[in-house]
């Protein structure tokens, strides 16, 4: 599809009755770490303050990074992950997972982090009641990258992803290596057979395979099914998901294992059919305890591309071999793998399979449960982010206005929405109504109104219900 050249940016409905009210934070692309109100107003901007992604946490302080290590020599590999205060002073860094030396570039440590990290004391990293961040001490798990090979992948360069967990003072307390599981995932010989042979190259440095790709990382927290005796679901283990592989499983915090995965394959079982297959997909994770749904997974399943295995027309070689043109976010049981709830374009009121592909975001993307059941809903590739009721009624949508000077996206990686008192140094905004806009009859200054100057009615034809409403955008909704 094409999407239309001309289109309001900020935030375009909400409904304060029904939202669940307080701030947005998104990483602003080139500009940094935004917070905005529910009326779309700019209340905070950390410029420079990177985001992948930015986490707000109680008192003003903010979690990023400082930048990314030259593209020449990797693939999103970030330098350190650092939390600033309110005003944007550093009150703690962490950067010495690797000493780095690139030709070229001056030598250093870096934490070569990516997509995901964690503050003790809140299992995703977003609000949960009675879960608060600490932002003066407490350990932290960080997703980053480690290069290795492994003749039992490749022959080939593999950029492979890590999680450790370091101290507030800097010490490595754990750590555990993607690679070395590789007979835990369940690839049949197909998969390994083009893993072997392309293990999704990219040209960084020389050519390195970012085989896995996982870009959610998380705690399960406390939870139902660990209560009733079930060890997979320990609090401390691990839950993330191989965007390049289509798979979502659980690390025992224990032993490093898999004690628990879907994926790769969602045609092996019943249960895994009716779940239907899972693409390219983002921020999974376990909804935590004190929130509706607690227990259940929660992900973005992008669409897209995504998986190894065999040959098929979108796929001559067998590399991102499924494919689905739009995404779903997915609420699901992870023991009887039922859906629970769902949002895809048939909830967003999309007529299947001719405008489908309207609610779809092939990368990027998250989503976030809120306390009233709403979720907030990142549609990354477009800059989008909405807030849904249960009911699947959007209550909340902002667009965000910034582009990028080397992509021409206003893409959104991840986006969280906190309470008002997470951040003491601004007073509660006034929230102000915004309608939804009929855009059948929206029109820029100077075009002309519905209707036209000539009309034949055809005898035998069924008229259609006439539009009575006319919007028309004025020189003030129009701002540089």
């Amino acid at each position: 599809m094409t999407y239309p050249t001309v289109y309001p940016t900020g935030a375009t409905v909400y409904d304060p009755e029904r939202c669940w009210n307080g701030y947005t934070l998104f990483q602003a692309r080139e500009r940094g770490a935004l917070l905005i109100d529910m009326n779309g107003r700019e209340v905070k901007l950390w410029k420079n303050l990177h985001g992948f992604p930015n986490k707000l946490l109680p008192g003003g302080y903010v979690m990023g990074h400082s930048g990314e290590r030259n593209v020449k020599y990797s693939v999103q590999d970030y330098m350190d992950l650092i939390q600033v205060d309110w005003d944007g002073n550093v009150v703690w860094k962490f950067d010495q997972y690797e000493y780095v030396e690139d030709p070229g570039d001056e030598p250093r440590w870096m934490a070569r982090m990516h997509h995901d990290y964690q503050r003790e004391g809140n299992p995703v990293g977003y609000y949960v009641p009675g879960m608060e961040m600490p932002n003066d001490h407490g350990n932290t798990l960080i997703l980053a990258h480690k290069n290795v090979i492994n003749p039992a992948i490749s022959d080939k360069n593999l950029l492979d992803d890590v999680v450790y967990e370091v101290t507030w003072e800097g010490d490595i307390v754990w750590e555990w290596a993607c690679n070395e599981h590789f007979d835990e995932y369940g690839f049949h010989e197909d998969a390994k057979n083009i893993l072997c042979r392309d293990p999704n190259l990219r040209p960084a440095g020389g050519g390195m395979g970012d085989w896995m790709h996982i870009n959610s990382m998380s705690a399960l927290g406390p939870n139902r099914f660990y209560d009733a005796g079930d060890e997979r679901f320990h609090p401390d283990n691990i839950i993330v998901d191989g965007r390049e592989a289509n798979i979502i499983w659980i690390i025992s915090k224990a032993t490093g294992k898999v004690v628990w995965k879907v994926g790769p394959y969602y045609d092996e079982t019943p249960e895994l059919k009716a779940l239907g297959w899972i693409i390219g997909q983002h921020h999974a994770h376990m909804i935590p305890r004190g929130l509706p749904g607690e227990g259940n997974i929660l992900v973005f399943d992008n669409g897209g591309w995504g998986g190894y295995g065999a040959p098929n027309p979108g796929s001559p070689k067998g590399c991102k071999n499924a494919l689905r043109d739009y995404s779903r976010v997915l609420e699901f049981d992870p023991v009887t793998l039922k859906i629970v709830w769902q949002y895809t374009p048939k909830e967003a009121g999309l007529v299947h399979p001719t405008d489908s592909n309207r609610f779809y975001s092939p990368f990027i993307s998250s989503a976030q449960r809120l306390p009233n059941g709403n979720t907030l809903i990142t549609e990354g590739s477009g800059g989008r982010i909405l807030e849904v009721t249960v009911e699947h009624d959007l209550v909340w949508e902002y667009i965000s206005p910034y582009w990028g000077e080397n992509l021409n996206q206003n893409m959104v990686y991840r986006a969280y929405r906190s309470p008002y008192d997470w951040v003491p140094q601004l007073d509660k905004p006034v929230e102000t109504p915004i309608a939804p806009v009929d855009v059948t009859t929206c029109r820029m200054p100077g075009a002309a109104a519905p209707g036209a100057e000539s009309v034949v009615e055809i005898e035998g034809t069924v008229p259609y219900q006439k539009s009575t409403a006319l919007c028309v955008v004025t020189d003030a909704d129009v701002k540089d």
